[in-house]
């Protein structure tokens, strides 16, 4: 049986990066959105000092992350973290602690 890539599964890619001010944030996003199985890309800058960004890439589509990186290198950023994958046909859901909150019966 042959063994699919994995990267053709990765449909989303949530990455921290530090990139140099050039290029802009919409450059940036529109040079990541241009790549071959990217559907979609949202850059939100986090922090700005005197000579680089750190911002946050959520990346949607079939997804390779290895050239997604070498990009964002060639561009001379540099992946801090990755901070989220979905990978596969399904979705699988955040899950989130609620809190029950308890009244005595009769209690105004």
């Amino acid at each position: 049986m042959a063994r699919q890539t994995p990267a053709r599964k990765i449909r989303r890619l949530v990455l921290d990066v530090l990139k140099p001010h050039s290029p802009s944030l919409p450059e940036f996003a529109t040079k990541l959105s241009s790549m071959s199985g990217v559907d979609g890309v949202n850059v939100t800058l986090i922090e700005i000092d005197k000579d680089t960004e750190t911002i946050k890439i959520t990346i949607d589509g079939q997804l390779d992350y290895g050239t997604i990186r070498a990009a964002i290198e060639e561009w001379g950023g540099v992946v801090h973290s990755i901070d989220e994958v979905i990978a596969g046909n399904l979705t699988s859901g955040t899950v989130e602690r609620q809190r029950r909150v308890r009244t005595r019966e009769g209690a105004d």
